[in-house]
């Protein structure tokens, strides 16, 4: 048996940046530090920043005045800063710089007059993020039957915007309809704002599917890339499962299975790839053997929030 893992996996850079950010901001001023929301997506990281100092909360009403603040990867809406401000909270913001290109992205369109179509899944706090970075009410597209039904007030000054953590293949097929309805929908490439690694853990997954028995994709339930990679790898007819940790594991899906595909969402951390590979050798032996597929070396760096670095001041 082979244990043949999916690169590039796991960590994002601007997951790393949401992350470090807690850590460094815990570092600076001290515990507690309040984060709203998950600073991503991931039952490990959660716990392990609990345990150093983070408090999450769901609302910014539920931190007390004046404390140290962070905004997650996913981003906030306007009214979520203006909340903060009013509460005098300390605001250090992680959202991962590819969803604030898109948060421009839709204030330009807003600003030029166009309607705006926002392409994501209805609750995600990205896309509620986005919906509230604009005033004007965007049209939520979440897959081909709303491009198909959403009706437009004027179709002559129309654009479109996508949460970051979609999959390529079904938003390109949802942009395809809509061009075809909306001839003047602002052109452009229909995966513009879905982030690179995004797009790189998918077409991973793809490799790894033409040579795996079944495919493991660690990640939450309600990480958005993260179920992508699992949904990836059915349609490619493996039978797909998306796990949380090594717990999760049940024997009976090894049956007859050779090659065992593992990847990991970009919100996941290598640890829980190497326990996951530890519970394999466990159950089957030491001799499971473990391969890298060819994959793409990702070298992007976010820079970590002024608040946080080393050389800035404590704000008052």
């Amino acid at each position: 048996m082979q244990i043949i893992l999916a690169k590039p996996r796991g960590f994002c850079a601007g997951v790393r940046r949401a992350i470090e950010t807690v850590e460094k901001a815990i570092e600076k001023f001290g515990a507690p530090v309040y984060v709203r929301h998950e600073i991503v997506h991931n039952k490990f990281v959660v716990e392990t920043l609990q345990k150093k100092g983070a408090i999450f909360v769901n609302e910014v009403s539920k931190i007390p005045e004046g404390a140290i603040t962070i905004f997650s990867a996913h981003g906030v809406s306007n009214q979520v800063e203006v909340d903060a401000l009013n509460r005098g909270l300390d605001v250090i913001d992680a959202t991962c710089p590819l969803v604030s290109k898109v948060h421009r992205e839709a204030k330009k369109h807003e600003e030029d007059g166009y309607e705006i179509i926002l392409i994501g899944h209805r609750g995600h706090p990205e896309v509620e993020g986005t919906s509230g970075r604009v005033k004007k009410e965007v049209i939520l597209v979440t897959n081909e039957e709303d491009a198909k039904k959403i009706t437009i007030k004027n179709p002559q000054k129309i654009a479109f915007v996508t949460q970051t953590t979609l999959s390529v293949e079904d938003t390109k097929k949802i942009v395809d309809i809509l061009e075809t309805r909306f001839p003047q929908l602002q052109k452009g490439l229909a995966t513009k704002d879905i982030c690179y690694a995004t797009q790189n853990r998918q077409d991973a997954v793809k490799q790894l599917a033409k040579i795996a028995d079944i495919l493991l994709v660690i990640g939450a339930k309600n990480s958005s890339n993260s179920n992508r990679l699992r949904d990836l790898g059915e349609e490619s007819g493996l039978p797909s499962y998306l796990i949380n940790e090594a717990k999760d594991i049940q024997r009976n899906w090894f049956n007859n299975v050779e090659n065992i595909g593992l990847t990991a969402g970009a919100s996941a951390p290598e640890i829980l790839v190497q326990e996951v590979i530890a519970k394999i050798k466990e159950i089957f032996g030491d001799d499971v053997k473990v391969a890298d597929i060819e994959g793409i070396e990702e070298n992007v760096f976010f820079a970590l929030p002024k608040k946080i670095r080393t050389d800035s001041k404590v704000s008052s």
